[in-house]
């Protein structure tokens, strides 16, 4: 897997999360530089999580299921892209404006729940795991801030966009392993 691809798959992940901070930024109104680091280490942190998750337990198996391993990849990244694209035209859930650990750490995982279907994934295309999940980690820390900010200017206005896009993200690239493994892409 290139970097590009690993990009696309980090931003894709982190729609969600960019998502919920845009709307964390709209419901804290003025907001400071640690909001946008909270926000960021988060949800950052449980997207480089769950997919190291993931890749180990898919690892226990890899080895058996390899002859249809890029189609688990395609199903899963398929499902995971469909349901963020199913929730973009959803009535929005209201996000507090609290930052506390508690309430941080249930977001984070909601999340980043893909990431770890993402991670079994990558067990199955022998992907290298810490590059992956800095990968995913810092640009989900990235846009997760910035995504804090953008909320505390514009309000939600972005956050099906986003869900949307990061959703059809994932298919495309779900599409493009299956196309390659079947051998009809180089």
């Amino acid at each position: 897997m290139g970097l590009l691809e690993l990009f696309l798959i980090a931003v894709g992940l982190s729609m969600d999360a960019f998502a919920v901070s845009i709307c964390k930024g709209l419901s804290l109104g003025k907001i400071k530089v640690k909001h946008m680091v909270i926000a960021g280490l988060w949800f950052g942190g449980f997207q480089a999580l769950m997919p190291a998750i993931g890749y180990f337990a898919g690892s226990l198996f890899a080895d058996k299921i390899v002859a249809f391993d890029h189609w688990v990849a395609f199903v899963l990244l398929l499902i995971i892209g469909g349901c963020m694209i199913k929730e973009s035209f959803e009535e929005e859930d209201d996000v507090d404006a609290s930052m506390k650990a508690k309430d941080m750490f249930l977001l984070a995982i909601a999340t980043s729940i893909d990431a770890l279907a993402v991670g079994v994934s990558f067990a199955f295309l022998k992907v290298s795991i810490v590059w992956s999940v800095s990968v995913i980690g810092v640009v989900t820390f990235v846009l997760s801030a910035i995504g804090v900010k953008i909320g505390s200017i514009f309000g939600a206005k972005y956050k099906a966009k986003a869900e949307f896009v990061g959703g059809l993200v994932l298919i495309i690239i779900g599409a493009k392993i299956l196309l390659e493994h079947l051998g009809i892409i180089g």
